[in-house]
Order: structure tokens, then C-alpha cells, then sequence
């Protein structure tokens, strides 16, 4: 029986060992079968499988959200509106945290404009800000 071994199948992924154990324990990479010395022996599918993991979460996909994809992707039933939606949810998530970090980012840039740099850290209107001011945040 002929197979790749786990480092074969990290390498031709692009990720570690303990990346293709993890995914493992996770149940988003089936257990393989084993040879006679007990090697774990992958296929080529495990290798595409490993990277659509890797793709998904570049594009902010949680390991949950994940393995709904891989199961919508094996289910014979489904369609690709199902993805869809799914994929639009991330947007919508996505966009949320953008929001959130612009805020976040105005919120310090205007106390970094208040900020001289030349009073001493117990007058800095930085930390005076962040110990209670919460209307500056």
C-alpha cells in the first residue's frame, strides 16, 4: 500500500506536522490508513483537502465553519446557494471587524495627537485616557 507520510503530505500542503495532527484531532482531515509499520498513509485528496483548509482560513473561516463547508462539499444534495450564504455571513463579519478596527484606529490616532511625548509617563494623557476616560475611547 502506497501512500504519502505525514511529513510528504505537510510538505506538499505547506504546513507542519503538528498543522496535519491538528486538523486530524479536529476531524477536517479523516484518519488515514495505516502501513504495516503503522506510518499513517495519506492520499493526494488529503493533500487538496489540507490546502482548501489553508485557503479557507485565509479568507477568516473558523475551523467550525470550516468543516460545514467540507460537509456541504460531500453532502450529494447540496447546493451552492448553501455556500453562499455562508461566504456572505464572513463578509458581513468581515466588514463588522473592519468597522471595529477603524474606530479603534481613530480612537488612538486622536490620542496619539494629544500625546507630546515630553511629559513624564505618570502626566501622559495616553495612560490617562486608557485608565478611565472611557468617552476619549
Amino acid at each position: 500500500m502506497r501512500g504519502l507520510r505525514i511529513g510528504e503530505l505537510a510538505a506538499r500542503a505547506g504546513v507542519n506536522l503538528q498543522t496535519v495532527y491538528y486538523y486530524e484531532r479536529r476531524g477536517l482531515v479523516p484518519a488515514p490508513p495505516r502501513s504495516a509499520a503503522n506510518h499513517r498513509l495519506y492520499s493526494e485528496r488529503d493533500v487538496l483537502r489540507v490546502r482548501f483548509i489553508q485557503r479557507a482560513r485565509r479568507l477568516g473561516f473558523s475551523l467550525a465553519e470550516i468543516g460545514e463547508l467540507l460537509s456541504l462539499r460531500a453532502r450529494p444534495g447540496a447546493r451552492c446557494g448553501e455556500v453562499l450564504v455562508r461566504a456572505r455571513s464572513k463578509l458581513a463579519q468581515i466588514d463588522r471587524r473592519i468597522a471595529a478596527l477603524r474606530r479603534m484606529r481613530r480612537a488612538l490616532g486622536r490620542l496619539v495627537q494629544e500625546c507630546e511625548g515630553s511629559l513624564p509617563a505618570t502626566d501622559c494623557p495616553i495612560l490617562a485616557a486608557l485608565q478611565g476616560a472611557e468617552q476619549a475611547l
